[in-house]
């Protein structure tokens, strides 16, 4: 697991890992750079360009029994609370910053970093039909941003997407978590988010293809797999003394 790095007015070396910091209850990852982003992130949602990504962890009970009428003014309050002047994508969660999980898989100069928050009070099997009086409930929320130093096209940003999730997928199966609406196999949680981040083209190696038979997708599956993993241990060992 990676150490926390202090966010640093100076110039980065991007062959380096990510820096990040946890401020309260908010991971800050500065990308070093300006960078492409496609994300179902609540702020700066879809395809775009950015420097930030936040992952901000909010009151359970609020996200149970207050909505939240607009999370992107509100987290976009939070980038200018935090001083933070770049682009900025953000998420939300009801997951303790304590419990961040990271990882980074290498091979060939080519890498791939992994920023988690999971939680699977809310777990459902995708097909389930949504709760008649369904309300933004994140306390079970599994929260994903992979970053990497090559420059992906857009079908492989979407690749990389499909393989986390099959990840994912694949940790929760493993590990017999049930759908909170049925007992089923979950495959998710009903508001599961995920980022991903990469070079712009001709910043880092061009990656055309990104599926599960290529080296950048076999990357993303392993670090996917380990922060779901351990995150799944920790959310149980919290579960267990908050009981």
């Amino acid at each position: 697991m990676a150490s926390l790095r202090r966010i640093v007015k100076k110039p980065i070396d991007r062959d380096m890992c990510t820096q990040y910091d946890v401020i309260g209850p908010t991971l800050v990852i500065h990308l070093g750079h300006q960078g492409r982003v496609l994300s179902s992130a609540p702020q700066g949602g879809g395809l775009r360009m950015a420097s930030y990504i936040l992952n901000h962890q909010v009151d359970a009970n609020l996200t149970t029994n207050k909505l939240f009428p607009d999370p992107a003014r509100d987290l976009r309050q939070l980038a200018s609370r935090l001083k933070i002047t770049g682009e900025t994508v953000g998420l939300m969660t009801a997951v303790p910053m304590t419990q961040l999980v990271t990882a980074r898989a290498t091979s060939d100069k080519l890498w791939v970093e992994c920023f988690a928050t999971v939680g699977v009070t809310n777990a459902v099997r995708a097909g389930e039909w949504p709760p008649k009086h369904a309300h933004r409930d994140t306390a079970g929320t599994i929260n994903l941003i992979l970053i990497t130093n090559s420059s992906l096209s857009h079908a492989a940003m979407v690749g990389v997407v499909q393989v986390a999730t099959e990840a994912k997928t694949g940790v929760l199966r493993d590990h017999v978590v049930p759908s909170c609406q049925s007992g089923m196999a979950a495959t998710g949680t009903g508001t599961d988010a995920v980022v991903i981040a990469c070079r712009l083209r001709g910043e880092g190696s061009w990656q055309v293809y990104s599926g599960t038979h290529t080296l950048v997708g076999a990357l993303v599956g392993q670090v996917v797999t380990d922060c779901v993993t351990r995150g799944l241990a920790k959310a149980t060992a919290w579960r267990e003394f908050h009981q």
